[in-house]
């Protein structure tokens, strides 16, 4: 079973919503890995920003972030330039990905691609 979880939602709104939905979104990540399935976290949209907040130690979901950071295939290259969060992706060393050349962005992930191979989408 092949899964891929979509963060979405916007650290800058500040709410609880925004907090709970990648904590749950990294949860279920890490759920799908310790059960040894094949899982991918990608950031679009305002979720892109996430990676500056979750890279702070004292971030609530940091721990949780860095258990599964190796499951994380990459981060929007056409929201992380709308959305600001493109420094703090580079700084991350994680991949700007960029394979689906939707028109007037830098390039987005290919939802479609993942689910022609066979994954289930989920977004938080």
């Amino acid at each position: 079973m092949k899964t891929a979880i979509v963060i979405l939602s916007d650290p800058k709104d500040g709410s609880e919503e925004a907090l709970g939905r990648v904590l749950n979104g990294l949860a279920t990540a890490y759920d799908f890995k310790q059960a040894g399935g094949e899982v991918s976290i990608l950031f679009q949209g305002a979720g892109t920003r996430w990676i500056g907040e979750l890279a702070q130690k004292e971030h609530p979901a940091h721990d949780l972030f860095e258990a599964v950071k190796d499951q994380v295939a990459g981060i929007s290259c056409g929201c992380a330039d709308v959305f600001g969060g493109a420094e703090e992706t580079e700084k991350s060393g994680l991949d700007l990905i960029k394979e689906n050349p939707v028109p007037g962005t830098l390039g987005m992930p290919s939802l479609q691609k993942l689910a022609a191979e066979g994954s289930t989408i989920l977004t938080f």
